[in-house]
């Protein structure tokens, strides 16, 4: 049996399409990976699941005419091109992970540092396209039960609702399970961010999964459309025709003014406390930053950025990731020209830097009051695999510390902490925190008043910080919070509740701002309820599926 499957795989993958159909579906995945950074042709995104869609339909077409084999093949075939939209848009979107390389200055040799970068990409790349290639397999499934259902019935509309509620509900249900993974980052929605502004406000109802649900829609039916306009059925009545032709259209509007309504929401800050915070952005390479020059520069440029703050009058001053790379101990910092500036100006300070753990230390952020003690402090909840921590140590720790001298030995934080500031509850986010939506959302609903993210990425390439930048846009739309974010090397920034960054810094710079923010005690309906919009997609799902059956009551004979 395995030799017969395995005699018969080639054949089915080569013999699915033409070189044209394999071509448009990877160029459909190019374009997608071109939405984010460095490229930001968002607007791509609108349309780059067609040629996918159309492929799969194409398929199932072949397959009702008898050119070809339906079954598990079919599924195959359909999977086997959401694998190539997939390495398109996964492989392009997260090519800034090589921008590890070189790992010299770890003592990492040129070629062992290449094999790693490329390692890394092909990882996080194949991870995402298993997305792809489970909801292309799946909705080939749907489509052969769509078959089945729709064998004597012959509502184009329903079957097209069908689809698209299916198609929606499997990329939403599946984006879900995928960020639930310690491995996460591009959904579709961040393909928008943070350049559409009113389409991110769907955010603000049921998270990212109602970005995604939009994009995918309107994907969907202008894919039902065209399919509709160059292989439609000939007696489809032309009414269903026009409609399904001007229906992308419409939803494409209709979503956008849903979110213009609430990005046009006037900010009111008047019950909220008004706090100006500061910025320092040390800019202290990596390659330096944890031997004694690095140390020496990062404590003398984030003391002289304190000083230079405090000034200007500020009421705290927040700092990126790991700003001073040391553990906290109290020799540590008795001993600390910040902790010193600290009692001297008896102003707020956040601190980027390593906390002690009774088994190891966390990467954290402190809250430094006037008298130089932790007033609170927040450990970083996601860590990032491999580079923070070993994924199953028991059993690969030894194989990867063999593979690589990389450290991974910092502990997460619990994600049920909250961060006391004097100011109020803080939401707060460390570097990899950010692609993780319900890690905002809680802290919120828990009363966090306004967002602090602090991260260093220095180690990747330069559209990475700027994707960066993108998701915490989105976490700040969806909160509804005024949001600072303190980055080491490049984009440091000032992001107000509706996404628009009031200030960015420039890369690979030095620099300080301040400017003011505001608490705020809003929910919106994603703080309030979370991802409710999953379970009513396939809830719609059902109801469609109930009135098609009920409209094809032959299909009980067959």
């Amino acid at each position: 049996m395995l030799q017969k499957l395995r005699e018969s795989i080639p054949q089915v993958l080569a013999g699915s399409f033409s070189p044209a159909w394999w071509g448009w579906v990877l160029v459909g995945g190019l374009a997608m990976g071109l939405t984010p950074s460095p490229f930001d042709w968002w607007w791509l995104g609108w349309v780059a699941l067609v040629p996918l869609w159309l492929a799969i339909r194409y398929e199932s077409w072949l397959v009702e005419k008898n050119y070809r084999l339906g079954g598990w093949r079919f599924w195959l075939r359909c999977g086997w091109l959401g694998g190539i939209w997939g390495v398109g848009f996964y492989g392009i979107a997260l090519f800034w992970i090589t921008g590890v390389h070189p790992l010299t200055w770890m003592g990492v040799p040129f070629f062992p540092s290449l094999a790693i970068a490329i390692f890394c990409w092909v990882s996080i790349t194949l991870w995402g396209t298993i997305l792809a290639v489970l909801w292309a397999g799946w909705l080939a499934v749907g489509e052969s039960v769509l078959r089945r259902i729709l064998l004597r019935q012959k509502s184009t509309i329903a079957a097209t609702v069908w689809r698209v509620l299916l198609a929606v509900a499997l990329w939403v249900s599946l984006e879900h399970l995928w960020s639930q993974s310690p491995l996460w980052w591009s959904s579709l929605g961040y393909s928008q961010s943070p350049h559409n502004l009113p389409i991110l406000h769907l955010g603000q109802i049921s998270g990212p999964t109602m970005v995604t649900a939009a994009i995918a829609t309107v994907n969907g039916l202008l894919a039902e459309g065209i399919w509709e306009f160059r292989w439609g059925i000939a007696n489809v009545p032309p009414k269903q025709r026009y409609i399904l032709i001007v229906a992308p259209a419409i939803a494409l509007l209709g979503f956008h003014l849903l979110g213009w309504r609430l990005y046009v929401t006037p900010l009111v800050n008047t019950n909220g406390e008004a706090i100006q915070v500061g910025i320092v952005q040390g800019n202290i390479p990596n390659e330096i930053k944890l031997n004694s020059q690095g140390g020496r520069l990062a404590l003398q440029g984030y003391t002289n950025g304190y000083h230079r703050l405090v000034k200007q009058g500020v009421d705290a001053v927040l700092t990126p990731e790991t700003a001073l790379p040391l553990i906290w101990t109290h020799s540590n910092r008795q001993n600390s020209s910040f902790q010193q500036a600290v009692k001297a100006e008896k102003v707020v300070a956040w601190l980027g830097t390593f906390f002690p753990k009774p088994s190891g230390y966390s990467n954290s952020l402190l809250t430094l009051t006037g008298d130089g003690e932790i007033y609170s402090h927040y450990d970083k909840v996601n860590l990032v695999p491999l580079g923070e921590y070993i994924p199953l140590e028991n059993w690969l720790g030894e194989f990867i510390s063999r593979l690589s001298p990389l450290e991974a030995k910092l502990k997460p934080g619990s994600p049920q902490q909250i961060f006391h500031t004097p100011f109020g509850k803080a939401i707060v986010g460390i570097c990899y925190d950010s692609a993780f939506s319900e890690h905002f959302r809680r802290q919120t609903a828990n009363g966090g008043k306004f967002i602090l993210t602090a991260s260093n990425d220095a180690h990747y390439a330069p559209s990475m910080p700027a994707q960066h930048h993108g998701l915490d846009v989105m976490r700040a739309i969806e909160s509804d919070r005024w949001m600072v974010r303190a980055t080491n090397t490049g984009y440091s920034a000032f992001v107000d509740p509706h996404g628009r960054t009031l200030w960015i810094s420039p890369l690979n710079q030095y620099a300080w701002h301040y400017d003011t923010i505001y608490t705020r005690q809003t929910q919106t309906w994603y703080v309030r309820w979370g991802n409710w919009l999953l379970p009513v997609w396939w809830l719609l799902l059902l109801g469609t599926t109930t009135y098609i059956l009920s409209e094809s009551p032959r299909y009980f004979e067959t």
